[in-house]
């Protein structure tokens, strides 16, 4: 179930609703067009800020709107506002700090066709290169030639024609994941169609360029990110996954600072330079964020789209991870969670905008307003008076309940209630692992534990990248315990709701982010 990374229509246009509404709101005077300053310092070690009045916007209101976020319960982890090269916004909620690397979906996507870019720069790409010239033909078990003609810019602009089930549901990318080699199982998907015409999102292809990338330049995309695009930028803190055979990601999974989101977004609005240096050339930058095809919202890993003072562009990811960069305004939103939609939010920021052209008043009450806010937002909430535990839960304290064949590969969990503020949970898999105990906070509050998978795909990842789970509990009748599973910076999300009758459980598990969920059974097992 982790691996279903379906991306909703609905977030990939969120931003796009965001900066619509922005441009109705915004106080155009008429025949004084926007002027985009130049920045006056570039954020390689670190970002400068402003108050919101310095660049526009209100800070009671963006105090009032981060509040009602929170109050809605989105699972939004951090939103960050950066205008003319300047910070006024930097905002996590509890229980994401943003001192850790978050996995950013498919933003990835965004960052390997930026590498991409730079390898054409460097001349050792080609856009008309086609696929096959990387791979010997003489592996691929179906060989159509419609497959000899697909070029690097066909699976950029996700035109491969390859066979490929992509949104809703990904089931090819589920596929390609559970496949011992990545890139073989993509070279064999038959043609459904000639290369060029049809647009389907397929985050299997971009895997594919990942591994181009690494024929062409000796480096894994990390490696080679590090030393042409992270290290330029000043960032440092990164970790991406790797396919089977070492081959990094490239249909998602890339985790970085929201900081460092801001400084890809910020790149991109100063058309590839960054102090001194053209990062990755003009050209690419400005047809890497126009419509590369018929379906005329992608470009070269971009999302695309037109407003009031033209072009937009996003890197989007499943869950709540976006980089949104208006040129016309100046302006880089970043956004991470654990599953909303950016539809949602948004909203909510909207009285804030107040003026794009001229600094507002100082308003000093109103940023010390704001600045508590901030403050409140990162705070883990105030515990609650735990509720008695149910006659059940005694009964099936500490003792194993073993599960039939399932999807999760879960073999046995087992549950202690010996204090009523906090209970534990020990997850058993089929080949025989074991999770770490985690605690349960019964008080309205996450524990944190590390590595806590619940899954063994999860776990994995979690382990390499040194995260935490935070997970926490309640009864919500005398037979059913729910539990809230978070993986925080991982941002996979679930709701256990365990369902205990006699010696028998029934567990099913819901996915936050995509709303899916696996229904299985359990019996009770004599100690």
């Amino acid at each position: 179930m982790n691996k279903i990374l379906k991306i909703s229509l609905g977030m990939v246009i969120g931003v796009t609703i965001l900066l619509i509404a922005v441009f109705l709101i915004i106080r155009f005077k008429p025949g004084n067009p926007l002027q985009v300053s130049l920045p006056d310092y570039w954020p390689t070690d670190e970002w400068r800020t402003n108050t919101p009045e310095e660049q526009g916007l209100d800070s009671t209101s963006l105090a009032e709107g981060l509040l009602s976020i929170q109050e809605t319960g989105y699972p939004i982890h951090s939103l960050m506002i950066v205008r003319n090269g300047y910070v006024v916004l930097e905002a996590t909620f509890n229980p994401y700090d943003g001192r850790s690397p978050h996995n950013l979906g498919s933003v990835t996507k965004s960052v390997l066709s930026t590498l991409i870019g730079i390898a054409i720069d460097q001349g050792k790409l080609k856009l008309d290169d086609t696929l096959l010239s990387f791979f010997p033909i003489d592996t691929i078990a179906t060989h159509d030639t419609r497959k000899d003609h697909i070029t690097l810019k066909d699976l950029l602009t996700m035109t491969s024609g390859l066979d490929c089930i992509g949104l809703p549901s990904e089931e090819t990318v589920q596929a390609m994941e559970a496949s011992p080699n990545w890139v073989q199982f993509m070279l064999d998907r038959p043609m459904a169609s000639e290369p060029g015409n049809t647009f389907v999102y397929c985050g299997g292809v971009m895997h594919l360029l990942s591994a181009v990338l690494q024929k062409a330049t000796g480096m894994t995309a990390l490696e080679y990110a590090r030393q042409n695009l992270f290290e330029p930028l000043g960032i440092q803190e990164v970790v991406w996954p790797t396919d089977p055979q070492g081959i990094n990601q490239g249909s998602g999974n890339i985790r970085l600072l929201p900081t460092d989101m801001a400084k890809l977004g910020f790149l991109f609005l100063q058309d590839g330079f960054w102090d001194g240096r053209q990062v990755v050339s003009l050209e690419w930058v400005r047809n890497a964020v126009r419509p590369q095809s018929k379906a005329g919202t992608y470009g070269y890993g971009w999302w695309v789209s037109t407003g009031k003072t033209g072009n937009e562009f996003n890197a989007d990811g499943a869950g709540g991870q976006h980089i949104a960069v208006v040129p016309g305004l100046n302006l880089v939103l970043v956004t991470t969670g654990g599953g909303f939609n950016v539809d949602g939010v948004v909203p909510f920021l909207f009285p804030a905008l107040v003026d794009m052209e001229n600094p507002l008043p100082a308003n000093h009450a109103g940023v010390d307003d704001l600045n508590t806010t901030l403050k409140k937002l990162a705070e883990a909430p105030t515990p609650q008076s735990p509720a008695s535990l149910p006659e059940i839960a005694a009964q099936i304290s500490f003792r194993p309940f073993e599960f039939e064949n399932n999807l999760l590969q879960l073999q046995s969990f087992q549950l202690g209630f010996n204090d009523i503020s906090e209970a534990s949970i020990q997850i058993t898999f089929v080949d025989g692992s074991q999770s770490p105990v985690a605690a349960i906070g019964l008080d309205g509050v996450y524990r944190m534990t590390p590595g806590v998978g619940l899954d063994r795909a999860i776990r994995t990842e979690m382990e390499t990248g040194g995260q935490t789970v935070g997970i926490r509990g309640k009864w919500t009748d005398e037979h059913t315990f729910v539990i809230e599973y978070d993986t925080i910076t991982n941002r996979y999300a679930y709701q256990l709701q365990m369902r205990f009758e006699a010696d028998d459980v029934t567990l099913v598990a819901t996915d936050r982010i995509y709303g899916t969920s696996v229904t299985i059974h359990g019996t009770l097992q004599n100690q």
